[in-house]
């Protein structure tokens, strides 16, 4: 099984799904955000399953910083904004083949070792 992770290693979420797989031996790979953007078409995949505003982190210091709190855009504008700025997302963004899910959740995660 092999389960892909995106987030930044500051992110105690992050940290946690990490720990959460190397505790029962699963073979992750995870991209560091801050050296590595997500690819647009990599946030699509998540964007279609939860939808654009479910990735954005509306409680981030950078969502506050850069202003967006009033910002109304459409969706292929916040795709853009993040992947330019990938510390407005909601950490950790997990994949286990076509499985996805936003931020901790432990329930799914082992649903998914459990089959």
């Amino acid at each position: 099984m092999d389960v892909q992770i995106f987030g930044v290693k500051k992110s105690a979420e992050t940290r946690k799904a990490l720990r959460f797989f190397a505790e029962r031996r699963t073979r992750t790979h995870f991209v560091d955000l801050q050296e590595r953007a997500a690819s647009r078409g990599e946030l699509t995949r998540f964007a279609q399953k939860f939808g654009v505003q479910a990735l954005v982190d509306e409680s981030s210091r950078r969502y506050a910083e850069l202003g967006l709190r009033t910002a109304r855009y459409g969706d292929d504008r916040w795709l853009e904004i993040l992947v330019t700025e990938p510390l407005l997302l909601k950490m950790p963004l997990v994949r286990h083949g076509n499985a996805l899910t936003i931020g901790a959740a432990e329930a799914t995660w082992k649903s998914w070792l459990a089959t």
